[in-house]
């Protein structure tokens, strides 16, 4: 074997021994991640405080407690987006947890501390 074909082999095998550990590696945490809100579901007020909160009842975006919206309306926005917001992916907010959110959305009581539009 020429030194440059085996150089070539060398460097393909390391490639591949690297690319074969670094896969298996970001599989086991991306799935381990999406387990971990699969078996604990973060609660619809902290999903409502740290996502939808941010921008609804700040002068952001229209205030969304209070007004009954139908837990399907809000559901289909929250996956598709609406005008300036931006569509959440279920990596982001997670079916079940969209479901909950939704319900609690739907449900909840208009908060006197929130303003806006």
């Amino acid at each position: 074997m020429h030194a440059r074909q085996r150089r070539w082999t060398a460097l393909t095998l390391g490639l591949v021994l690297l690319a074969g550990g670094g896969l298996a590696g970001s599989l086991s945490n991306s799935a381990s991640a999406q387990a971990t809100y699969e078996i604990e579901p973060r609660a619809p007020e902290y999903l409502y405080a740290r996502t939808c909160g941010y921008c609804h009842g700040h002068n952001i975006a229209p205030i969304i407690r209070g007004r009954n919206l139908p837990p399907a309306v809000i559901s289909s926005i929250v996956r598709s987006g609406m005008g300036a917001m931006p569509a959440f992916k279920p990596t982001e907010i997670t079916d079940t947890e969209l479901e909950a959110l939704s319900e609690w959305i739907s449900q909840s009581e208009a908060d006197p501390e929130e303003h806006g539009q």
